[in-house]
């Protein structure tokens, strides 16, 4: 009996601490903040990728030629 009533109270305690985060994601504060979490992720992305075509691209040598002084 008192076995039951360890994993009973257990459960209930667990649902307590938990509730306050399922109510946080349901809130608009945590809507707002992870779309801004999600947008400097995308944008975090873009640049990383931008950065790494450019990085890949040979460097590029200059078509004019230096004229020597006789």
């Amino acid at each position: 009996m008192s076995n039951s009533m360890g994993i009973a109270s257990a459960f209930v305690l667990s649902s307590l601490f938990l509730s306050p985060v399922v109510m946080a994601e349901e809130s608009q504060t945590f809507v707002a903040h992870n779309a801004a979490r999600s947008a400097a992720f995308e944008e975090h992305q873009i640049e990383m990728t931008a950065k790494a075509a450019q990085d890949s691209q040979p460097p590029q040598t200059s078509s004019i030629q230096v004229q020597e002084d006789s």
